[in-house]
């Protein structure tokens, strides 16, 4: 299987045909599309534009390709059809099995003012090749019993997701042998990328810091 990391929280996994795309949004730069293979699967995290960017994705989806997201994100945009998930929930996609997962995103005073806070936001585990790949979305640390091989962790330092140290934590309690940052793209809420590295290498784990467009095989 090959994944590739995109801009902020935006993650393509290619694997046996298939091309699964989770939270495309407005930081996906247009210079990217030409990396992007249509995705045949189109999962989004939570509401918010920096996870999806309706018009965007649409300029590289097929047409038959199937959107899978929670009520409160399918209600934000009316003009896309979603297969409506929520925690607990399995999906069975031929050889690609995946579980929606529990994730809390954080919480701002300006998020409630704007009418962007979000009460329903979603994880992914897919389970393909043998191998489980979580993506945590946006979410703050949370006590969670999910293992994985692959893990996608958000970092910032504003609340909104995991910080550093509680970032390293979780991914420690995954199992995970490959560790991947990400959500560190905001100009709002940037992460300090060095300060995330010390955090996981003190409790002797590494981390996968790729950069926009960076892809590897597992």
């Amino acid at each position: 299987m090959n994944i590739t990391k995109f801009t902020h929280a935006c993650v393509q996994i290619e694997t046996n045909g298939k091309n699964i795309l989770v939270d495309g949004g407005k930081y996906s730069l247009e210079a990217e599309k030409s990396n992007w293979n249509p995705p045949d699967f189109v999962f989004i995290t939570h509401k918010h534009s920096d996870h999806f960017d309706e018009e965007f994705i649409k300029t590289i989806a097929k047409e038959n390709t199937r959107f899978f997201a929670t009520s409160e994100t399918a209600k934000a945009y009316p003009n896309t059809t979603f297969e409506i998930v929520k925690e607990g929930d399995e999906i069975n996609l031929g050889e690609i099995k995946v579980r929606v997962t529990k994730a809390i995103h954080g919480y701002l005073p300006g998020l409630k003012h704007a009418g962007k806070e979000v009460f329903e936001g979603a994880g992914y585990v897919f389970e393909l090749e043998e191998k489980k790949v979580y993506l945590v979305g946006d979410s703050i640390c949370f006590d969670s019993d999910v293992k994985c091989d692959v893990l996608f962790v958000p970092v910032c330092n504003h609340g909104l997701v995991m910080g550093p140290f509680e970032a390293a934590a979780f991914a420690k309690e995954t199992g995970a042998t490959v560790i991947v940052p990400y959500h560190y793209d905001s100009p709002n809420y940037p992460a300090d990328m060095d300060r995330v590295k010390r955090e996981f290498e003190k409790i002797d784990l590494g981390c996968k810091i790729l950069s926009n467009g960076e892809s590897f095989e597992i």
